[in-house]
């Protein structure tokens, strides 16, 4: 079976080079020369564990292939995955644009039956849009008995394990509207399904729909943990306890029940924006997904609040440490991370920052230029710093050398923005602590 993966971000590069190593010829298109340039050299425009060397090893075998133009491949192929990026429009909801162009080539260029496949997330009814746009272009040739299928097949990758999800998932969605397709699509995903993994096949709105669904869930389960530990400091509870008492009700679990300083990324905050902006064009308000977004902008503050409560309002000329600049772990995506509004909120207030992060380093100066200075590891970072804020919960983060650490600081305090320290250690070593959700 040969497949097209049109788009080389995140979700494209993983999906094609995932295949490819099950033995499926893949052919990544991308309008970026450079970048298509870059993969055929092995250099792969974002960090991902494990990518790097299947992209390698899958293109020396001839299995994954690297192309600039659509038009050239459509009819070389079985499936076309559109990969593209919906980023949020001025008003929040999702840019089709680029999904609409792929439709757009495919449909001025196909002379055979293809499935048209949507990866990207997009809103319900995208699919019947690509659909008609494919057609559209199809009748303006001429070519009206060409057949082709649409179908979603929306992506639940995790950046930072995005390799091991799409390996080894816990299911994959499909929605089609034929026999055919639907049987093309189990043929290719085939492979994945031999240690009992699920396939769940569904109507083409219900499978865009459970992508945005599944990711405002998770979203509103970090924001009602997180306002549930802003009403934990002022009561003088612990957080900590709460998520353990609540989580071990096999009702509820403890996934994604821990307290921070804000989600972030590529996903939560636009799907979130987007759903509520559907609900809207259907005229109903999602009022759950509003308090979500809300609680969620409010928390990329909290750590800010502490900072200036602890200095008493004023920060000016002091120098900030910064741990960890990316949304999450084990990635350098920087979109929507709380460190780029904790960073803009610290300057602002006169303060200095010094950051380090593993990996996020060069992305964060593509953003934000030299506006900062960044260390050369976390122990550099602390170098005569007035405090320390733990943004991002980094392995490498969570067992320092305190004691070498306090030497080093003009005054030893902690803001644990990610609760991933012992307050009664670090207050026996002399630290002044202060965590999400954790009366001090």
């Amino acid at each position: 079976m040969k497949i097209v993966i049109v788009g080389t971000g995140y979700v494209g590069l993983v999906t094609g080079t995932c295949f490819a190593e099950m033995g499926t010829d893949v052919t990544c298109v991308d309008i970026d020369e450079k970048k298509i340039e870059n993969l055929r050299n092995g250099i792969i425009p974002i960090y991902e564990p494990g990518l790097e060397d299947l992209v390698k090893s899958n293109y020396k075998s001839g299995r994954l292939k690297f192309a600039t133009d659509l038009s050239s491949v459509v009819n070389d192929v079985d499936i076309i995955f559109s990969a593209v990026g919906t980023p949020p429009d001025e008003d929040g909801s999702a840019d089709l644009r680029y999904v609409l162009d792929v439709a757009r080539t495919i449909g001025q260029n196909i002379n055979k039956y293809i499935v048209v496949v949507t990866k990207s997330t997009v809103p319900v009814g995208t699919a019947q849009k690509v659909k008609s746009v494919i057609r559209e272009e199809l009748d303006k040739r001429g070519k009206t008995d060409i057949e082709f299928d649409v179908a979603s097949n929306p992506e639940f990758l995790k950046e930072g394990a995005a390799v091991q999800d799409f390996m080894r998932p816990d299911r994959v969605v499909v929605g089609t509207e034929s026999e055919k397709a639907k049987k093309m699509m189990e043929k290719l995903y085939s492979p994945f399904m031999l240690n009992n993994y699920r396939i769940i096949f569904t109507d083409i709105p219900s499978a865009e729909m459970i992508k945005y669904a599944a990711n405002a869930m998770l979203a509103t389960r970090i924001s009602f943990m997180n306002d549930i530990a802003n009403l934990c400091e002022i009561v003088g509870a612990d957080v900590n306890m709460v998520r353990k008492g609540i989580g071990t009700d096999t009702r509820i679990g403890t996934k994604f029940l821990y307290a921070g300083c804000g989600y972030g990324g590529s996903c939560f905050p636009k799907d979130v924006k987007a759903i509520i902006k559907t609900g809207e064009k259907y005229g109903y308000k999602l009022e759950l997904l509003e308090a979500v977004e809300n609680v969620n902008e409010r928390q990329k503050h909290i750590l800010f609040q502490k900072l200036m409560d602890y200095y008493d309002g004023n920060i000016k000329g002091k120098t900030i440490a910064l741990w960890g600049l990316s949304f999450k772990p084990k990635t350098d995506d920087m979109r929507e991370a709380p460190s780029l509004v904790l960073i803009d909120q610290i300057l602002k207030a006169g303060g200095k920052v010094k950051a380090y992060d593993p990996i996020a380093i060069e992305e964060t100066k593509r953003r934000i230029g030299d506006t900062i200075e960044y260390a050369k590891d976390a122990y550099d970072a602390t170098v005569d710093a007035d405090a320390i804020l733990l943004v991002t919960e980094w392995n490498e983060f969570r067992l320092p050398s305190w004691s070498v650490i306090k030497k080093t600081m003009k005054k030893p305090v902690v803001f644990d923005g990610r609760n991933i320290y012992n307050k009664n250690e670090l207050k026996d070593l002399g630290f002044d602590y202060s965590g999400i959700g954790i009366s001090i």
